[in-house]
């Protein structure tokens, strides 16, 4: 008797793309701040792979953690999608709130980091980034 094989869903999505929001491919230099009281001050480089309206895939060298906040600043003039992620993200001094859900380590030694941008409905129900963070 032949076995069924039985494919695995996200709840609510189908097809190739079963992301909420299609995520676009784009290839830019960011800064990026790891928001702790340690190192708040450190401004540090990456390259954005891809966007979409509620998250991003960061190309990084340095090392960071699984729930980690992150201030991401990179030129967000031209994309056509920042018109929807600007009216629905937390943005501080410029740049996007985002928290990191998920990393994986390259042959080249660097990290793709997906990060979830913070809605501003979240930073004020959880008071997600106290001020302490962003001291310099």
């Amino acid at each position: 008797m032949p076995k069924k094989n039985k494919q695995k869903t996200n709840t609510g999505f189908s097809g190739p793309e079963r992301r909420q929001f299609v995520r676009l491919d784009y290839a830019a230099p960011l800064a990026y701040k790891v928001c702790k009281k340690a190192t708040i001050s450190n401004i540090l480089q990456g390259y954005t792979v891809n966007i979409s309206q509620s998250g991003a895939l960061c190309k990084i060298n340095d090392k960071v953690k699984k729930n980690d906040l992150l201030w991401i600043s990179f030129d967000r003039s031209a994309l056509d999608i920042c018109k929807d992620i600007e009216s629905n993200v937390a943005i501080y001094q410029n740049g996007i709130i985002g928290k990191v859900m998920r990393i994986e380590r390259n042959d080249d030694k660097a990290y793709n980091v997906g990060i979830r941008f913070i809605t501003r409905e979240e930073k004020n129900l959880s008071n997600i980034f106290p001020k302490v963070h962003f001291l310099k």
